[in-house]
């Protein structure tokens, strides 16, 4: 278990975190540190409990925001590997049906040449 000191609002926290989260757990702090920041400049001192709160919540919200996005895009992700799948299975099914047709044909021309014969010339006569 590692332990780091982050600073939010001027007032230093020691903080727990699992071994080799310590760099990530500061750079979450100086974040909200930044966020409660800028609520500050946009309203003034109106107290550290509330400018904690305000950011809590527009973090909050930007998550929720995120999670739509994401929700969305997994929808549409799923909706193309359908649609690829789709796509696939009428390709396999095109595939087979030329597959049929190139061989009927193949049966055909093999019966035309034996009802032809083999020669060339098909038994005329030139003269």
């Amino acid at each position: 278990m590692a332990y780091v000191t982050i600073s939010i609002g001027g007032r230093a926290y020691r903080m727990a975190c699992d071994d080799g989260q310590e760099d990530h757990l500061s750079g979450l702090g100086e974040e909200v540190d930044a966020r409660i920041d800028q609520l500050r400049v946009a309203f003034g001192e109106i107290g550290d409990q509330r400018l904690s709160i305000m950011a809590a919540i527009t973090i909050a919200d930007e998550l929720s925001e995120a999670r739509r996005r994401l929700a969305a895009l997994e929808q549409e992700a799923a909706a193309e590997r359908a649609a690829r799948s789709a796509a696939t299975q009428r390709l396999g099914e095109t595939e087979a049906r030329l597959a049929r047709s190139v061989a009927s044909a193949a049966e055909r021309l093999e019966r035309l040449t034996r009802e032809l014969g083999t020669s060339p010339s098909g038994g005329v006569g030139m003269g």
